[in-house]
């Protein structure tokens, strides 16, 4: 049997992470057994229904590289493929179970229900619909149907016994049918509801794996029914454990406590093949413990019975660290360039060589997590100057005289690499007799405007010679402008007191060379 799966979302809000969970499973399934992974848009909620996050939805999985086989941007044999488009066979459906006496049509209006359900919390029974439209004759049924009164549809459910279906990670479900009631099939809009819709859906799209969130389980039952209605066979059952938020409940995961939008999580520079390689340890994880693996190293061996119904719990910081570890070591030097030369431009940045934007990522992979930090600390690798807050001015004031003669030494270079940078760096703090600390950090800042940046070496190596003049001359004119409590002397002794008492704080070790600091 050839395996067909789908996804199924809303157009009703931001791309869910769920959606983007979910879909992985079910286009992993569907291409391990060489099947069909279909994308439907379920838009039957008028009222919730935007276009935008239709488009939205399209982006997300063309960006995770979930590429549907059928689906509304690509077309297919059992299209449409969006439920608004759809509504004649869903009529048309419920007319054939209305025909065979498995549905009927029921006119009470909002006003009545409300009464009903009233009249049942007073009397302490559970609340819920009970069948009384069952009792008005078909004809009656239909004559007022033509006369255009309004009414819905409901399927006839079993009052007595049970329902049973199994499920492939939970086994076998068993709900009594006096829970199930007489569902609306039909609104009275003459849009079908999601039950209707998913099951005909599902059948004609000729799905075999339905595989879905764990809250569609109360659902399945239904479902069930609607099918036996049909006469049409079941397909296999998987709902998959919900995502939970790393709190002592292992609540649901909800944007009112975390960010749950895929859009957010691109736009903060997570990679696409970190993100799918992260949801896939949601409760399933490879054979061979392997934590970072690729979607086809995935689809070679999944097995959706494998799954834990553990709640997986939605942890950012292991996402971002596995974000990291792509960054600087799955990815190579170039494909990370690649990836983010579009938030360089978005800054106004440009290059002339591809050297050097390669140097510039080369020396800050290492201390980012994702694009967006990668972009932010590549800024004084393009700018021409850079602004300098207080804190950096009152260290670049305690190594000014550093900063002076750095500032010749560097013009007098004869050859401007990393070693000659290293060597005169080294022999400079020596004959100084000063901590390497006191000299790095000042220049440091002076070339980058802050204390956390690569080390000096590969900064001035990739800047070049020109560059770092000119910025170690904005920096001296920047101490020049003067500070609120100018001091020289005394920033310098408060700098190098702070850098003896770290040192001792960290107890006693040699020193670095520049090449280790740099």
């Amino acid at each position: 049997m050839a395996v067909v799966t789908r996804i199924a979302p809303s157009p009703t809000g931001d791309p869910h992470v769920g959606t983007a969970y979910v879909g992985l499973f079910n286009y992993a399934l569907a291409k391990r057994h060489g099947g069909r992974f279909v994308l439907r848009l379920e838009d039957t909620d008028r009222a919730r229904y935007q276009p935008e996050a239709e488009t939205r939805i399209l982006e997300m999985m063309r960006w995770l590289g979930l590429t549907p086989d059928e689906g509304p941007d690509v077309g297919g044999p059992h299209g449409p493929y969006r439920q608004s488009e759809r509504l004649e066979l869903y009529r048309a459906h419920v007319d054939r179970l209305v025909a065979e006496g498995k549905a009927y049509r029921a006119f009470e209006t909002p006003e009545e229900l409300d009464a009903l359900r009233i009249d049942q919390k007073r009397r302490g029974v559970d609340p819920g619909y009970d069948g009384r439209g069952r009792t008005l004759p078909a004809d009656e049924q239909a004559r007022r149907a033509a006369a255009g009164e309004a009414h819905v549809v409901r399927l006839i459910a079993p009052d007595e016994g049970a329902t049973t279906f199994h499920d492939l990670l939970r086994g076998d479900v068993t709900v009594p049918n006096a829970e199930i009631r007489d569902a609306v099939l039909l609104k009275s809009d003459g849009y079908p509801t999601y039950h209707l819709a998913n099951v005909v859906d599902d059948h004609l799209m000729g799905v075999t794996h339905v595989v879905r969130a764990e809250e569609w389980v109360v659902s399945t039952p239904l479902h069930v029914l609607l099918y036996r209605a049909f006469g049409w066979p079941l397909p296999v059952f998987a709902h998959l454990p919900l995502l939970r938020n790393p709190d002592a409940n292992k609540s649901k995961i909800s944007k009112r406590k975390m960010d749950t939008s895929v859009d957010s999580y691109r736009e903060q520079g997570i990679l696409p093949e970190a993100l799918l390689n992260f949801l896939a340890t949601m409760g399933w994880s490879m054979p061979d413990g392997r934590e970072v693996f690729t979607l086809d190293e995935m689809i070679a061996v999944f097995d959706v019975t494998r799954v834990s119904l553990g709640g997986p719990v939605f942890d950012l910081k292991r996402l971002r660290h596995l974000n990291a570890r792509y960054l600087r070591e799955v990815l190579t030097l170039e494909a990370v360039a690649d990836r983010v030369a579009p938030w360089l431009r978005e800054r106004g940045f440009a290059w002339d060589d591809a050297d050097y934007l390669l140097d510039v990522v080369d020396v800050l992979r290492p201390r980012a997590e994702t694009l967006r930090e990668l972009a932010d600390q590549a800024e004084p690798f393009f700018v021409d100057r850079i602004a300098y807050d207080v804190d950096a001015r009152r260290r670049l004031a305690a190594g000014q005289a550093y900063l002076e003669d750095l500032e010749g030494a560097f013009s007098r270079l004869e050859f401007f690499d990393d070693d000659a940078i290293d060597d005169l760096l080294h022999e400079y703090v020596q004959r100084q007799s000063v901590r390497l600390g006191d000299v790095m950090m000042p220049l440091r800042v002076a070339l980058t405007g802050t204390t956390q940046a690569p080390g000096v070496v590969d900064l001035v190596a990739i800047m070049g010679r020109q560059r770092t003049l000119e910025r170690l001359g904005h920096a001296l004119q920047a101490i020049q402008e003067g500070l609120p409590d100018d001091d020289p002397e005394r920033l310098k002794a408060e700098a190098e007191a702070a850098a003896k008492a770290a040192e001792a704080a960290k107890g006693k070790r040699r020193p670095p060379t520049a090449a280790e600091q740099g």
